[in-house]
């Protein structure tokens, strides 16, 4: 597969052409003796973020070392700048490629200015020693990386998010054209993960810097990646933008997932339950119901819901926690066929959650709905365009006519009719999930 990358045209603080290629693989195979990767082809221009993607043991790192010459390729080429890898001397390469490893770096009696001085050393003389300038560049590197108030403390005396911006800014002051990164993120808690792709984001932006990450965090990569270079089965399974690449069916199947569900709209990845404790029906629309949808899929019951936009928050939120949705179309759609399903969909629940409450329009015994008369009990047959409220209604009435019982949030999402129904059937929750919906 070739896989070429693409982005607009845009100034370069170093002076030079966006659309220059920085890395280009052609037909690579690596791998340690066998080939745990073949057939790679890829290629893109500088200033880009591509994130590595793939379950553990797809070969991430071994491409990563691949690339770093730490292994040599077992077949195929790579050209950085259009020029065989191969072709680099030691120096040249170091001047042009640097490498973030997972090792934790953790020297003793190092200060950090003198550790991120060691990037410096592809541009020094034999001796190493730093000159003005070279400080210089070590000072802009750690405040590139938010990380110059370190400058005077020991390295084996930081935090790891703190270790991981000093790894970052040292491999920065080689003033390389692609830094590779395998985990960059690893061991870091969640502010520094946000905060460090962050940084490596601007810097592919500010400073022109080409950046491939091997990742774990697929949500992560969707939001921070111009490219992803997804991985399986010993080969290249595509490569392009997040936004076209990674659906939700791909994620899905990159992974394995069984008990999750990516949304390629929400960029997260939802929880499923195993259905064990029994089906409830949820009417919801927006983003009333997402917290409650997650909290019933927690705690094993298998979901249906109706009847939101198809675009609304809770469909996205539903459908990647594996639920039957039933949406409606903001332009109308068939409300009689939607209601067929629905009903149907209704009969073996065992209760249904309004998570609309009585802040929803249209409740029982109020405004009767566009399309049905007062006291005319046929379905929907047409004038208007029926809205949330219509559907809620139909339900709701449909549900008490079967006998379910009927669990309604309170205003503002108030979670305590919901609480009490869960715990008397065995399933309690959580004083911090009510107040998450009570809004307080």
């Amino acid at each position: 597969m070739t896989a070429e990358a693409s982005r607009p045209r845009e100034p370069d603080p170093r002076g030079l052409p966006r659309e220059e290629v920085v890395l280009r693989a052609e037909n690579l195979s690596v791998g340690y003796k066998k080939p745990v990767l073949s057939g790679l082809s890829f290629s893109f221009p500088q200033g880009s973020f591509v994130s590595v993607l793939g379950s553990n043991g797809v070969g991430k790192s071994t491409l990563l070392r691949t690339l770093s010459r730490h292994l040599p390729p077992l077949g195929g080429e790579i050209k950085i700048r259009e020029r065989p890898l191969s072709g680099y001397s030691a120096s040249e390469f170091a001047k042009v490629v640097s490498v973030v490893m997972t090792d934790r770096a953790s020297p003793p009696l190092l200060r950090v200015l003198e550790y991120v001085g060691l990037g410096r050393h592809p541009h020094t003389g034999f001796l190493g020693k730093l000159r003005e300038t070279d400080v210089e560049v070590v000072l802009r590197c750690l405040a590139d990386v938010k990380a110059r108030h370190l400058s005077d403390r020991f390295v084996d005396q930081l935090s790891d998010g703190e270790r991981q911006k000093v790894s970052l800014a040292r491999a920065l002051a080689q003033e390389p054209r692609l830094m590779l990164l395998d985990e960059p993120t690893a061991h870091l808690d969640l502010k520094h993960r946000v905060e460090l792709m962050g940084i490596l984001r601007g810097l592919c932006r500010e400073k022109s810097l080409s950046v491939l990450a091997a990742v774990h965090d697929v949500d992560v990569a969707a939001k921070v990646s111009d490219q992803v270079l997804a991985l399986k089965d010993g080969g290249l399974t595509s490569f392009g933008p997040p936004q076209e690449v990674l659906s939700s069916r791909f994620v899905s199947k990159l992974y394995d997932f069984e008990k999750a569900g990516y949304s390629s709209h929400l960029g997260g990845i939802e929880i499923r339950g195993d259905g064990s404790r029994g089906r409830v029906f949820v009417l919801t629309e927006k983003d009333r119901g997402a917290q409650s949808l997650r909290h019933l899929s927690k705690h094993g019951y298998a979901l249906k819901v109706g009847v939101p936009e198809r675009h609304d928050l809770d469909a996205y939120v539903a459908g990647a926690l594996g639920a039957e949705v039933l949406t409606r179309d903001s332009r109308g759609g068939k409300p009689e066929e939607i209601l067929r399903k629905a009903f149907r969909s209704l009969e073996d629940c065992d209760f249904l959650v309004d998570a609309l409450g009585p802040e929803a329009p249209n409740p029982p015994g109020g405004e009767e709905a566009p399309g049905r008369e007062k006291g005319n009990d046929a379905p929907f047959s047409g004038g208007g365009r029926p809205d949330g409220g219509f559907y809620r209604r139909e339900l709701l009435r449909e549900a008490s006519r079967l006998g379910l019982t009927i669990i309604s949030l309170g205003p503002g999402g108030d979670a305590a009719p919901l609480a009490r129904e869960l715990e008397e059937r065995g399933t309690a929750l959580s004083g911090t999930y009510g107040k998450a919906l009570s809004g307080s």
